[in-house]
């Protein structure tokens, strides 16, 4: 028996009033550097009292899992939703006690974006960069992993693997599906 299947992990926002587990092994860890990461990311990062969302070359960083796999433990009245454009089928999602971004759900996706930095240490590290091709100018990238201009072959096929594994389910997210109502510089 795989030990990761019953593994699990704690996610929170900042201050601890928004808390998430996950179970099992995550889809994939990735780096995301697509122009509506880093939107959003430089967006979030203007809030007041904000931390960096965004790695130093622009990259955000994530752990996929599946959306069976993770639920809201505590806070979930304090997740508002927020869209980089009206008809944006992507919600990122904020907690709003502290400004804390804490995933990005692509409503028609089975899986669940959860920032990194939302985990403590020991979360699953980094396995692929995706979406390089919009990094930011003059960014060179280490060689530490496998850096993708686009979605690789092997990062769909794992989302694939993943969904084929739920029965081909795409489960609703209910929590965090709030309108953003506060001072978040729209577009």
């Amino acid at each position: 028996m795989n030990e990761n299947l019953h593994k699990r992990l704690a996610a929170s926002c900042r201050c601890g009033q928004v808390a998430f587990e996950a179970s099992g092994a995550p889809i994939v860890g990735a780096i995301c550097y697509c122009n509506d990461c880093q939107e959003a990311g430089r967006r979030f990062e203007q809030l007041p009292q904000a931390s960096a969302v965004l790695d130093p070359d622009g990259g955000s960083n994530f752990i996929l899992y599946r959306k069976d796999r993770v639920r809201c433990t505590k806070g979930a009245d304090q997740l508002r939703e927020y869209r980089l454009t009206p008809e944006s089928s992507t919600r990122r999602v904020l907690a709003v006690c502290c400004n804390t971004p804490v995933f990005v759900n692509v409503i028609q996706g089975h899986w669940l974006t959860i920032y990194r930095s939302r985990f403590p240490d020991g979360a699953p590290p980094p396995e692929v960069r995706v979406m390089t091709k919009h990094r930011r100018p003059g960014m060179d990238l280490p060689d530490d992993i496998p850096n993708y201009a686009g979605h690789s072959g092997k990062f769909m096929w794992r989302l694939l693997t993943a969904w084929i594994a739920m029965g081909f389910r795409i489960p609703r997210i209910a929590y965090g599906t709030t309108p953003w109502v506060g001072p978040l510089p729209l577009a």
